[in-house]
């Protein structure tokens, strides 16, 4: 069994190997949708030696089938939103404290204390719908702030402008976390010369407006804040980690999280860095579900292991991940 700790205390690539081996061999035994996925492929498990001999299950199987590596309770059910009538990714999540410890030391590695600030969230069409994994996430963040300041935030605009102003003024360090048409509606009612906030966005359109080039929505965000970069958040509903930018849309995975980056035509080879493909996630978090993930993400990996999200393979189901169009 992997414990908590040797996720959470990884150090090393080396380190980060053998406990993603391990988790592959756990889950194989464990996972009976995994285990077959894997046998469909033929996996010879007593052969797979290194991160890109371990078969990536397709993110869509938690559309379909009960993805779970144990028969502990389910204390938790996280969904993706979806339109009406499309089914709905399910993540069943048998020790939600494993989410919690997942996303406070990621937040601690990239953002330092999270008390230095106040979190403030404009999140609309997550808030509007149970079983969100990112509100969860937000709500916990607020919480740990202990500033009376932080909070969300739905269609109350001309609040929240005033809030942001006075806060920003004041010195105070603030992270506006919002859904991204949700920042351009904001923007639109008002523009800011902000110097102690941070703007990080999650999640695309949700239909509400045009998908947009990554570099022509940041340049917009950027002007109407007054910020120099946007902030981004790469999370989804089969995920517990997430990764982040700091700018640029270069994210960095905490390092208990990894990914690779397959052959758009041919899902079991990996294409080189700076080419793009599919985007696999490693998350070592998604001990009690499946650690290896095959997204319908579009990216590509920098040398220093930071990568780049480019769009995704099917844009006709866009779900709660940061997605940016071709």
């Amino acid at each position: 069994m992997i414990s908590t700790t040797d996720i959470f205390t990884i150090s090393s690539q080396k380190q980060f190997e053998k406990v993603a081996l391990k988790t592959f061999r756990f889950q194989y035994e464990n996972n009976l949708v995994y285990q077959e996925f894997c046998k469909y492929l033929k996996t010879d498990v007593q052969k797979v030696k290194s991160l890109e001999q371990i078969p990536f299950l397709p993110i869509q199987f938690f559309k379909s089938h009960t993805i779970l590596s144990n028969t502990d309770p389910i204390e938790t059910t996280f969904t993706s939103s979806g339109t009406t009538g499309t089914i709905t990714s399910k993540h069943l999540v048998t020790d939600v404290s494993i989410y919690e410890e997942s996303y406070q030391k990621a937040f601690s590695e990239f953002y330092g204390n999270i008390e230095d600030y106040v979190v403030l969230a404009l999140l609309p069409s997550y808030l509007e719908r149970d079983g969100s994994s990112l509100i969860h996430m937000v709500e916990d963040l607020i919480q740990l702030t202990n500033q009376p300041e932080s909070g969300f935030y739905l269609h109350n605009h001309d609040e929240l402008i005033k809030k942001l102003i006075d806060l920003d003024k004041s010195g105070q360090n603030v992270i506006l976390i919002g859904v991204t048409y949700a920042l351009l509606d904001l923007i639109e009612k008002q523009t800011f010369q902000l110097q102690n906030t941070i703007i990080m966005e999650t999640g695309g359109m949700k239909g509400k407006r045009k998908e947009m080039i990554r570099e022509e929505l940041h340049q917009i965000l950027c002007t109407g804040f007054g910020v120099t970069a946007i902030h981004s958040e790469y999370g989804m509903t089969e995920l517990l980690s997430q990764a982040y930018s700091l700018g640029e849309g270069v994210f960095e995975c905490p390092a208990w999280m990894q990914i690779l980056v397959r052959e758009t035509e041919d899902a079991l080879t990996y294409v080189a860095t700076g080419k793009t493909g599919g985007i696999n996630v490693i998350d070592l978090a998604n001990i009690n579900s499946c650690s290896f993930i095959a997204t319908q993400d579009l990216g590509k990996k920098n040398p220093n292991n930071s990568f780049e999200v480019l769009g995704r393979f099917d844009n006709s189901d866009i779900r709660g991940c940061n997605l940016m169009v071709l």
